[in-house]
């Protein structure tokens, strides 16, 4: 009697505990989400604020008007990104470059093999079995083991220069016989998803009449689809009736049409990550800057100052670099995936630069470019062309002069900085005033007039007007500027209220807990 007693009440407890209560509960057991700003971030709550110009439209452009828009909470840098931030994405790609071909040089010894994590035995998937490692095989896919990024390269190692010797200037160009990377080498290959291509519904076509100068057709081909019978036209039968395709029992389209294959929305880019330093040369005729060309970039004089000669395509390699950057470091620490860094939209950077104050000329807040004292505000051209009246001659460093009401240094002067939207001078009129955008991906057969992107901010060689809130300009996606330098933003993940700490979900009282 004592056992049965003692069965029951065994179960009893087991049947307590279960989590299946029959209800629709959601997943059990995931923990609440508590947001952290990401480091040298600002958070910026989401708001509504009035878009474009707060005074006359003086060079009579008529590319924007004043419009009510609201913008959900993001995150954006304190500061531009400066040539140290960049300099580590431009050495993690040579490092990068540096281990693959140490990997696939390494000759069959014990002592060469210490750059290389592995163990005696592996998993062969072709085999189902483990296999032991063989130093010597060539034709084991490095995917099986993973490359020691603890170690650090040097790359003056006498075992490591021959293997290493391609990614050198060849004798001819080195000068003075100094033996330096080659630029031109250093590539990166980074993914991202066409989201808007993938959003399409029906059949998504190829760019109609398109060639190249040699007169062939170009073909996109990660656009390319092969759509199901439509039910009113080739009604499939019987057998022939394919669910997957979207296509009810009824012959009816299901409401959800979704695509195939994804992989045609994932595109596959490379792109050179070295910054054009020559852009201090190129951009102004008769005029002497040799020794930026010479140092800017790399001297640690200059580490804290804004990358310039970056593209608008580099900056987004950048971001993806950075995204998966701190991604891969979270699934390590068994955390989950936050959002992208991303160059931020047009109507964010403006949100941004207002600082919260409404009707405001200038990221100070006031519609004078001087304070009280005299001095001027921001590092621009000022009375007619004395470059070093604001203080700085070129560029100045990042976080220089006072901050805007957000935290944000040098949102007006210093670089103009790239957005993430393109440039149309009806932009105002026809976008959508709920987190306003417009994106475009230009082919490279586009004209020039599509491959424009926003600029905003204004520079060091710029005048007054172009360090407003509201005032616009571009530039070419593929060119590169000494004047020209970008930040990121990434999109907060809840509600975005003034206080996003309580957006974890312990104080909201109202959540259903089951025990």
């Amino acid at each position: 009697m004592k056992k049965i007693l003692l069965f029951a009440v065994i179960g009893t407890v087991i049947v307590s505990c279960s989590s299946r209560t029959g209800h629709l509960t959601g997943t059990l057991g995931r923990s609440a989400y508590h947001p952290q700003i990401p480091l040298g971030m600002v958070y910026i709550p989401a708001g509504a604020y009035q878009m474009g110009e707060n005074d006359a439209d003086v060079p009579f452009l008529h590319q924007t008007r004043a419009k009510t828009v609201s913008v959900p909470a993001f995150y954006m840098d304190q500061t531009e990104i400066s040539n140290n931030e960049y300099r580590q994405f431009v050495d993690w790609v040579r490092d990068s470059i540096a281990r693959d071909k140490i990997y696939y040089g390494l000759e069959e010894d014990d002592d060469a093999t210490r750059y290389i994590n592995y163990t005696d035995m592996y998993f062969d998937e072709g085999a189902l079995e483990y296999v032991e490692y063989d130093p010597s095989d060539r034709e084991v896919n490095r995917d099986v083991f993973s490359l020691n990024w603890d170690r650090k390269i040097n790359y003056d190692d006498p075992d490591l220069v021959p293997l290493l010797a391609d990614m050198y200037y060849p004798q001819p160009q080195r000068f003075y016989n100094r033996r330096e990377i080659d630029k031109n080498k250093l590539m990166f290959r980074y993914y991202w998803i066409d989201y808007v291509e993938a959003a399409k519904r029906g059949r998504i076509n190829i760019t109609p009449n398109a060639y190249d100068n040699q007169g062939n057709k170009l073909v996109d081909e990660h656009r390319e689809l092969e759509t199901p019978p439509h039910p009113f036209t080739e009604e499939p039968q019987g057998e022939d009736l394919d669910l997957s395709n979207g296509i009810n029992k009824k012959g009816g389209s299901n409401a959800i049409r979704g695509h195939a294959n994804r992989q045609r929305f994932i595109i596959d880019e490379m792109i050179n990550v070295y910054p054009d330093t020559l852009c201090w040369i190129r951009d102004f005729t008769y005029s002497f800057h040799d020794p930026m060309t010479n140092m800017y970039f790399w001297h640690p004089a200059y580490d804290n100052y804004p990358v310039v000669g970056v593209t608008w395509k580099q900056a987004k390699a950048f971001s993806v670099w950075r995204t998966q950057l701190l991604n891969n470091w979270l699934v390590a620490m068994g955390d989950l995936f936050v959002n992208d860094f991303r160059l931020p939209s047009e109507a964010e950077w403006e949100r941004a630069a207002r600082g919260d104050l409404e009707l405001s000329q200038y990221p100070w807040g006031g519609p004078y470019i001087r304070n009280e004292a005299g001095c001027f505000l921001g590092n621009f051209k000022p009375m007619r062309g004395r470059y070093f009246e604001d203080g700085g001659f070129y560029t100045v460093k990042v976080y220089s002069y006072n901050p805007n009401a957000w935290g944000l240094y040098c949102m007006a002067g210093n670089v103009a900085e790239w957005c993430e939207t393109a440039y149309d001078e009806s932009m105002y009129e026809f976008s959508h005033d709920l987190s306003p955008e417009y994106r475009y991906d230009a082919m490279d057969w586009d004209p020039p007039s599509m491959k424009r992107k926003v600029l905003r901010g204004g520079s060091w060689k710029d005048i007054g007007y172009y360090l407003r809130n509201g005032t616009r300009s571009f530039e070419y996606q593929d060119t590169a500027k000494s004047y020209i330098g970008y930040r990121n933003v990434m999109t907060h993940l809840g509600r975005g209220a003034r206080d996003f700490t309580k957006e974890g979900g312990e104080e909201i009282r109202s959540d259903i807990q089951l025990r």
